[in-house]
């Protein structure tokens, strides 16, 4: 499995989000994440992301865990993981092309105007790459953050809630774009409230409230 969770427990505030919550997420598939506000959809996905920490339990990226080793959680978001969030995710001040380059597992530049326009031209963007992120509106940023991810190429895609601030043709790309991604072998968890997108993925898992525990 490129995704694993297995017996992941988080407290937020005082209160049990989850406990004992296992469940994989294999290349080429697409797993919808749902439930209702404080359920911790966002907390899951900071904390596969390696951006929070487990309070007990694992998180496994194509086998490997990242422990409490901070380097080698630097390692993993570097060489496999993508991120696509509700805000976009983007620096405002930096051109778009500046924003699509941050996060890449190599810094080399050969090659990488050729790739970035390439993104930028599949996402229809073309030519937009020295406007700065904040002059576009919602739905071109998401396509910036879009094209982020295709020159990447992350092995595991998390997305929260990303087609919650789109109008219905941004939304489609969105899902379009992902959906391409898992066909190419990416794992996909998309965090979301929208029943077209549960709908559209290929499997759900739905949270609930655990309460004061």
């Amino acid at each position: 499995m490129m995704l694993e969770v297995d017996r992941a427990a988080k407290r937020r505030g005082g209160r049990l989000l989850w406990r004992d919550l296992s469940f994989s997420v294999a290349r080429g598939e697409v797993l919808a994440l749902t439930g209702p506000s404080g359920s911790g959809k966002s907390t899951l996905l900071d904390c596969i992301g390696l951006i929070d920490s487990l309070d007990s339990g694992a998180v496994r990226i194509d086998g490997t865990t990242a422990g409490r080793s901070h380097a080698r959680a630097r390692r993993l978001r570097r060489d496999h993981l993508g991120y696509l969030f509700q805000d976009f995710g983007l620096v405002p001040d930096m051109t778009v092309d500046a924003n699509i380059d941050i996060g890449r597992p190599d810094r080399g530049r050969r090659g990488l105007r050729t790739r970035t326009a390439e993104a930028l031209e599949r996402v229809g963007l073309a030519g937009r790459g020295s406007d700065r992120a904040h002059d576009l509106s919602g739905g071109e940023q998401q396509r910036v953050a879009l094209a982020r991810l295709l020159v990447k190429q992350p092995d595991v895609i998390l997305a929260d809630e990303p087609t919650s601030a789109l109008d219905d043709d941004n939304a489609r790309m969105v899902l379009d774009t992902l959906a391409d991604f898992a066909s190419a072998g990416a794992a996909v968890l998309v965090a979301t409230h929208d029943p077209s997108v549960v709908a559209w993925a290929a499997s759900v898992l739905r949270l609930e409230p655990t309460g004061p525990r």
